[in-house]
């Protein structure tokens, strides 16, 4: 399921315009209109704010009709930006597979504790 579709469903099924989520997000209609027609892809605050302005939990924007739920991949640079190391390790982090992922956060975690 497409994120921006279930904003628009849940948005026209409450009987709501885009102007009116502008009034209760401060998101411009414009943007709005390319968030639900899949043109570009909010971050994690700004989902926080459209679902608390259609009055429902987060979690559910990411569960289909069919109650499966929807990966909605953050931006690369989300709370990255002003450190080009973190944005190096989330890189690399997310072009390894599953297995080697686990042993990644193993290591983090083992770090962690011993300091």
């Amino acid at each position: 399921m497409d994120i921006g579709k279930r904003l628009r469903d849940i948005r026209v099924a409450k009987g709501l315009s885009q102007r009116d989520m502008e009034k209760r997000t401060g998101q411009l209609p414009c943007y709005l209109s390319r968030v639900e027609n899949g043109h570009t892809e909010p971050s994690l605050r700004t989902l926080e704010k459209l679902a608390q302005a259609l009055e429902i939990e987060l979690s559910q924007l990411f569960v289909g009709g069919g109650g499966e739920p929807v990966r909605v991949r953050r931006p690369l640079n989300e709370g990255t930006r002003e450190n080009p190391e973190e944005l190096k390790l989330v890189r690399a982090f997310r072009n390894l597979k599953r297995k080697d992922r686990q042993v990644v956060l193993w290591v983090v975690a083992t770090l962690e504790r011993a300091f």
